[in-house]
């Protein structure tokens, strides 16, 4: 079977979307660190509506890790196939914005004279939490993470993307060239003062003179992204080869649903995003928590919880009537801590994001969205619980998701069974879990002492100490499905 690329273009079925626009005309505008899935699916596709408007935004990516991204879009011209699936079908839809892609270890000087270009205005992010080399629990750099000291002690071979950002800003300041505006589009809170404080603080230890200048010069406009995104099977790819008659090697299959909020501040200009649905606003952090406390915080407590359950995917779990009542409840003890424009349907929201996690046609799994708890509890259910205690607000079923991370990183499931847990501290974490136990009122206090997790002042508050205890007993006494279905028919 040929290669999807641009000679076989014609050869696709009339019902297959295709780019409404002159590849040939795209030049690039943006460089994008962290080319996975999400954001093929999310801003690569916004990007690739508007081009016909600007063909002068096509996207440069970069993998920082995995050469397995660029080995499988390179041979296509860098296209790709979208598959947007419900229990309606499939739509699939080709995406032409990516115009070429590179794989940072080993292309190092070619990326950032990319990033130095003239021509790139935007540098985009999606790298994960971890990706950013911080403290998730302060969201400040981590200035003893190896790779930032690497970085710090080699500046023109970076392997992070701080230290790519930094040494691409150091270049174009030397050659009189405006800073690119950075747009991280990865589940942080305040992402864009976060990603601010990271870049600032690492080029101020770089030099002083290099951090003023940053500190002065960059734009790090703040996003809320939303769209599930689940990892890309050998069956996915199987199937919409044969839809297609053409072999594509790196599709993406999504939902329909799709949100991007932006705060409007770009140095150099920006994409029309605003014509393929995004919203332009002044504030992203009302959308920002709504989603990160109901829709992230509502997948990490079901990931952890199905996964111990025995469950494969979300919508496996999501026809478990006691979990789809106890994701209802975590929900309805989040809503309290937002506060939302007044034109916002939040309960539609809610509703909607239900109906997400029941899609039939995404078989998102539970271990894929576990990954990396660590970085993720801080964002996802830490900072709701910190806004219930100061609130007086019951947290319970929160502090179950954050029980069942505890249960989940100790490594053997409930068959005693090993977990695969992949996760940046995942060898700390089982050491602790190793010496505590499984005995909860040991456990817990336990990895409640990471402070790069919890703080000081979560493992130092009663109320919280307790609660997460107590789920955790629950867990060990009973298991997940049982300590689901209680608090799941539990009132108030």
């Amino acid at each position: 079977m040929a290669e999807l690329s641009k000679k076989t273009l014609g050869r696709l079925p009339e019902s297959v979307e295709q780019p409404a626009y002159d590849r040939q005309q795209v030049t690039v505008g943006m460089v994008h660190l962290g080319i996975g899935a999400f954001h093929r699916a999310h801003q690569a596709a916004y990007t690739d509506r508007v081009l016909y408007r600007d063909p002068s935004w096509g996207i440069v990516g970069a993998s920082l890790q995995s050469r397995s991204t660029r080995d499988a879009l390179k041979p296509q011209d860098c296209l790709y196939t979208l598959a947007t699936r419900d229990g309606a079908g499939e739509r699939l839809k080709i995406i032409g914005s990516v115009v070429d892609v590179m794989l940072a270890p080993t292309q190092t000087a070619r990326l950032l004279s990319a990033m130095a270009d003239p021509k790139t205005r935007i540098v985009s992010l999606t790298v994960t939490e971890k990706g950013y080399c911080h403290e998730p629990a302060s969201g400040a750099l981590n200035e003893a993470h190896p790779d930032i000291l690497h970085d710090l002690a080699t500046p023109y071979a970076p392997k992070t993307a701080p230290g790519l950002i930094v040494e691409a800003l150091a270049r174009r300041r030397i050659a009189g060239i405006p800073p690119f505006t950075v747009l991280t589009c990865d589940n942080l809170p305040a992402n864009g003062r976060v990603a601010k404080g990271i870049i600032d603080r690492f080029a101020a230890l770089r030099s002083p003179d290099l951090g003023a200048y940053v500190a002065g010069e960059l734009l790090c406009p703040a996003t809320m992204v939303d769209r599930i995104t689940p990892a890309t099977t050998d069956e996915d790819r199987a199937g919409i080869s044969r839809a297609l008659g053409v072999l594509d090697a790196a599709p993406v299959v999504t939902e329909p649903f799709s949100q991007w909020v932006i705060e409007d501040r770009f140095s150099l200009g920006r994409p029309d995003w605003e014509e393929a649905g995004a919203e332009l606003v002044v504030e992203v952090e009302p959308f920002e928590h709504m989603k990160l406390r109901l829709l992230n915080g509502a997948h990490s407590s079901l990931a952890y919880l199905g996964y111990l359950a025995g469950y494969q995917t979300v919508a496996e779990v999501m026809r478990n009537m006691d979990f789809e009542r106890f994701v209802r409840a975590l929900m309805e003890q989040a809503t309290p801590t937002l506060v939302i424009p007044p034109s916002t349907d939040l309960m539609g929201y809610r509703v909607a994001l239900l109906e997400r996690f029941r899609n039939p046609a995404l078989k998102h799994r539970t271990w894929q969205i576990a990954m990396d708890g660590s970085q993720k509890l801080p964002q996802r259910l830490l900072g709701t619980i910190r806004d219930c205690l100061r609130l007086g607000l019951p947290f319970d079923r929160l502090a179950l998701g954050v029980a069942a991370w505890m249960r989940y990183v100790s490594g053997v499931d409930e068959e005693g069974r090993a977990i695969d847990v992949r996760d940046p501290l995942a060898e700390q974490l089982r050491k602790i879990a190793d010496a505590a136990g499984p005995v909860a009122e040991w456990l817990a206090p336990a990895l409640l002492a990471v402070e790069p997790i919890f703080g000081r002042d979560l493992p130092t508050d009663p109320r919280f100490v307790e609660a997460v205890t107590a789920e955790l007993r629950q867990l060990f006494a009973v298991g997940a499905s049982q300590a689901v279905a209680r608090l799941g028919s539990l009132s108030g």
